[in-house]
């Protein structure tokens, strides 16, 4: 989504009881709202430490602040931090989403700086449920790894990610999307592998990311279910997350196959948003 352009001005001056400020304006491509309890936060490097320029949470429109002259004209970086609406904490957070450095009056921002680079990202899962006893209803789960070999494998291919953010995976049941789980390492289990509300009870299946869902329901599908035809997605989440949706970023994406067989290696393409990015001018 992009924002709209405000024109930069400057405002007091030093006969004005106070130091002279100016405009910084934001425009941002790609955000979307946070949940309740968090805004994002601008923060410039003067002299290699951070300096805060706002907070917002509209992310519609483009967002101008009032900086002190001396520290933006002096500021090398930009950066786009998520942070707690109530924060006791001054200093910046670890999930940082944007980046750039100023060239003259303009930083150009992206994600791939400061998040990871998703542009070699890959992915691979089958269809399995492994947490039950029950072979009929194998194209309900789904796994985050390659068999292709013969023997189960890493099926995501992934950057490790800066402090501040894990990966989720989800399947999109009728327009709302559940959570597979939440992991940093594509190699081992995700961290619900043994909490899930959805697996058997045979196990928690590969050490690999991925659910069964094969007890419960949700969006009013009751579970087992088929997963062809659903949209199975890798995202990128905050950490701590700051809403039960999907955050902006999805590097991998792909819509289970109508003909798609169980347990065979099923290859994902280029999720909707790989990268998120914006500009700082003073």
């Amino acid at each position: 989504m992009a924002i709209g352009i405000f024109t930069t001005s400057c405002s007091n001056d030093d006969d004005n009881n106070g130091p002279s400020t100016s405009n910084l304006t934001l425009n941002l491509q790609g955000l979307e709202p946070l949940g309740a309890d968090y805004v994002y936060e601008g923060w410039i490097i003067v002299n290699g430490a951070p300096v805060s320029t706002g907070t917002f949470s509209d992310v519609t429109s483009a967002q101008v602040f009032e900086v002190n002259s001396d520290m933006l004209n002096s500021a090398t970086r930009f950066v786009l931090s998520i942070e707690p609406s109530v924060d006791p904490d001054p200093a910046p957070a670890d999930t940082k989403v944007l980046v750039g450095d100023f060239s003259g009056q303009r930083a150009t921002l992206n994600s791939e700086g400061i998040v990871a680079d998703f542009s070699s990202a890959s992915g691979t899962y089958i269809l399995a449920t492994p947490t039950d006893a029950d072979m009929t209803n194998e194209a309900s789960g789904v796994w985050f790894l390659d068999n292709s070999s013969g023997s189960p494998a890493t099926g995501l291919n992934l950057p490790t990610l800066s402090a501040g953010w894990q990966y989720e995976g989800w399947v999109v049941f009728d327009g709302t999307p559940v959570s597979t789980g939440t992991f940093i390492d594509p190699a081992m289990a995700d961290n619900n592998a043994a909490t899930s509300p959805y697996k058997g009870t045979s196990g928690n299946g590969p050490g690999y990311p991925g659910e069964d869902y094969v007890m419960g329901s949700v969006a009013g599908v009751t579970f087992p279910t088929d997963l062809k035809g659903r949209t199975v997605v890798i995202s990128v989440e905050p950490w701590p997350d700051n809403s039960p949706a999907p955050f902006a970023l999805k590097p991998l994406a792909h819509m289970v196959p109508a003909n798609a067989a169980d347990h065979t290696a099923i290859t994902m393409g280029t999720g909707p948003v790989v990268s998120v990015s914006g500009t700082a001018t003073r």
